[in-house]
């Protein structure tokens, strides 16, 4: 299902949801590398079980990119924005968006998972909740309350039917 506003929704919400002008893959990638520079500078803790656990890891960062990737190639099939700040034209509940809100965000969390699997520390998994909660905290929840408004009930009834993450 696809929602498109009206001219009078599109005269009260010229603006998107009000975040940080931080792009959210930003997040993961700060995250990801305080994690590294935690490994160099402190007491390296190794992901043992190679070379299992780098293939596992490579599927993850393969198996995230493709999901969001699919969120992003849904976005631009309904000429709408992926950019948190720009006003959205349609509420874009079809493709990858049947079974997650945020399929950017969680394949942004999926491929972060692989990716320090790949790179064989724990480093990087013990600071992806801090990129989690960034995330959450200064991107979805101000999405939601603009998708809220900006949809109503429509968005109300699509938060009820599809899970925030997967």
């Amino acid at each position: 299902m696809t929602v498109t506003t009206g001219a009078a929704a599109e005269a009260t919400s010229e603006h998107g949801a009000r975040v940080l002008k931080v792009p959210p893959p930003l997040y993961y990638g700060a995250a990801f590398a305080a994690g590294m520079v935690l490994n160099a500078v402190t007491v390296p803790l190794a992901i043992g079980a190679r070379p299992g656990s780098a293939v596992l890891g490579a599927a993850g960062l393969t198996a995230g990119a493709l999901v969001g990737l699919a969120g992003v190639r849904e976005v631009a099939r309904h000429h709408t924005t992926i950019v948190p700040h720009h006003a959205v034209s349609t509420l874009v509940s079809t493709g990858v968006y049947r079974f997650s809100r945020n399929p950017m965000y969680a394949g942004l969390a999926i491929a972060y998972f692989g990716g320090a699997l790949l790179a064989g520390s724990w480093w990087p998994l013990a600071t992806l909740p801090i990129a989690l909660v960034a995330v959450r905290r200064l991107v979805i929840d101000p999405e939601e309350r603009y998708l809220a408004a900006r949809f109503g009930q429509v968005y109300a009834d699509y938060r009820a039917r599809v899970r925030r993450w997967l």
